[in-house]
């Protein structure tokens, strides 16, 4: 099977070749991809650990509240 003038003009010669990215060029930003999804990880892992110590301490200030208003004779409304 014979390629037409069409589709010979359409093959990629050693010159075009040099234009595309090598295995190393691509290494390179495949790392760089990885380095800053490593670092959103990182904050969303941050981020879930201070909304857990930010809701302990609520649980405790509520604790505190309800015993006080407990020992005052305080009732809440509905």
């Amino acid at each position: 099977m014979s390629l037409t003038p069409e589709q010979f003009n359409k093959l990629a010669t050693k010159e075009d070749l040099k234009n595309f990215a090598t295995k190393e060029d691509l290494n390179e930003k495949f790392d760089q991809v990885l380095i800053a999804v490593d670092g959103l990880a990182k904050t969303v892992k941050d981020f879930h650990a201070e909304m857990a110590a930010n809701q302990g301490a609520h649980d405790r200030f509520e604790g505190r509240i309800k015993g006080l208003e407990k020992k005052q004779g305080i009732t809440q409304f509905a």
